[in-house]
């Protein structure tokens, strides 16, 4: 059974003994190598691909140095001499503190350079020169309207995103997943004078690191075997806006090449010679702290203060709780699950449940929960009842009344950290915020609320 599920599955799977000797080879792994079973099985793995050597084999690397390595390009010649590339993650088989032997796993190269190269060519066909240039971009479906808030924080991070937008200068979003980023993203290319032009999105952590670059710079004729002449999607954004999300998931040398786009407005295609000009506007965001991202080297720092001259910070869903319910409403209305029949609508103890979660998916966990509200319901007014099973907790639902709210409580203790750390950086934000761990942006955020609160 065990062999049939490891031949059964789409990757190529090949481990070796302490020795180096092939101890387990999988179907999809002589698919890839052009090789046979009998041919690797019992072998040397330099006896097999004698273009591999100690240094260049992971699998070899992985016995020498006991750690695994992850999602590694490896390009080798096997026995017939055809050219292999792969996307490798080797790990060593441990007992006991002892290395017992090391098993790779591998994914083709070929068909994720071909997929890559498909998504190119698609956004190629889609902003052709030779065409005439939607009203908007095909990618563009918000708008800064659509972010939808009565918060004072976030009115005025719209208002920030609207004034960015009249500019051409890069601009760097913070916020937790689902907090809305692309949102202003888009919202902020849909306000631009580059509104008709492409914006093109790509998300950094979504493919391969040895992808990426091809993917952003495209590539030369002869760069690697079977590259094509190939323009990058930084090209594909000529006259408009590139989003790379997850920008913290960037290879630093990769950052290097960014920032040389941010300073210059010039690329090189991987492989080529001849710098291009592009006029593109780049929007990135990251899901953790930036100045955290730079102290734990995710994020180039110089890179980090090119981007940071236009700064968005999002707060999450439990900082903004007088959102929650006009947003709960938004998407009962707004849904393509409605129904035809009444409106839906919260009971005021369910608001008062939705404002006491802590929201970890932030707006689009709370989007979810009212989509599995519709399908539930059956009345016009939704209840306790309705809610998913982790509202339905004792915990939340057994606060009694005249005892302080969780809110209160988090107001309270949020209020004492703030004020001792003023006290102690002597007034000072920035200070004050580095010794809270959090964002300066965000600090006087929670600064304001504080003093709109006190004057109510």
């Amino acid at each position: 059974m065990l062999e049939r599920i490891l031949n059964g599955i789409d990757e190529a799977i090949h481990a070796v003994d302490q020795n180096g000797i092939t101890i387990y080879y999988n179907r999809v792994a002589s698919d890839h190598d052009g090789l046979t079973w009998e041919e690797v099985m019992g072998k040397h793995i330099l006896h097999v691909f004698p273009s591999l050597t100690d240094q260049t084999s992971t699998l070899l690397k992985v016995l020498k140095t006991k750690k695994a390595i992850y999602h590694q390009n490896q390009r080798y010649e096997n026995k017939k001499g055809v050219m292999i590339e792969t996307i490798n993650t080797t790990v060593p088989l441990v007992v006991e503190g002892e290395v017992l032997g090391a098993v790779e796993i591998a994914k083709n190269y070929g068909k994720i350079k071909m997929l890559s190269n498909q998504l190119v060519e698609l956004q190629t066909k889609m902003y052709k020169k030779e065409h005439t240039l939607p009203k908007q971009s095909p990618e563009v479906q918000f708008t800064l309207k659509d972010f939808i808030t009565v918060d004072s924080f976030c009115r005025q991070i719209i208002a920030e995103a609207s004034l960015f937008a009249a500019s051409d200068l890069p601009v760097i979003i913070y916020g937790k997943t689902g907090t809305g980023k692309e949102i202003l993203a888009q919202g902020i290319h849909a306000e631009s004078l580059r509104r008709n032009a492409p914006f093109i999105v790509q998300n950094c952590g979504a493919i391969p690191e040895t992808l990426l670059e091809s993917l952003l710079f495209g590539t030369a004729k002869g760069s690697y075997t079977g590259a094509v002449e190939k323009a990058g999607l930084l090209e594909l954004a000529h006259g408009g806006t590139l989003f790379l999300d997850e920008l913290n998931s960037m290879p630093l040398e990769l950052q290097t090449k960014l920032l040389r786009v941010l300073e210059d407005g010039t690329i090189r295609r991987v492989g080529g010679v001849t710098a291009h000009k592009v006029d593109v506007r780049i929007i990135t965001a990251l899901n953790e702290n930036p100045e955290k991202c730079v102290k734990e080297s995710k994020l180039r720092e110089d890179l980090y203060y090119r981007l940071s001259t236009c700064s968005i910070t999002i707060p999450r869903l439990k900082e903004r709780t007088g959102d929650i319910p006009i947003l709960a409403n938004y998407f009962l209305t707004n849904s393509a699950l409605k129904h035809s029949n009444g409106k839906k609508k919260l009971a005021e103890s369910v608001v008062g449940i939705l404002q006491s979660y802590s929201w970890p998916g932030n707006v689009r966990e709370l989007k979810n929960t009212m989509e599995y509200v519709l399908v539930k319901s059956q009345e016009d007014l939704i209840t306790e009842k309705d809610l998913p099973s982790k509202f339905q907790t004792e915990d939340i639902q057994s606060i009694p009344h005249e005892s302080k709210s969780l809110r209160q409580v988090l107001d309270e203790t949020e209020k004492s950290c703030i004020q001792k750390a003023l006290s102690q950086t002597k007034g000072n934000v920035q200070k004050a915020a580095k010794l809270l761990q959090i964002p300066r942006q965000t600090l006087q955020y929670k600064m304001t609320r504080l003093i709109e609160s006190k004057s109510q």
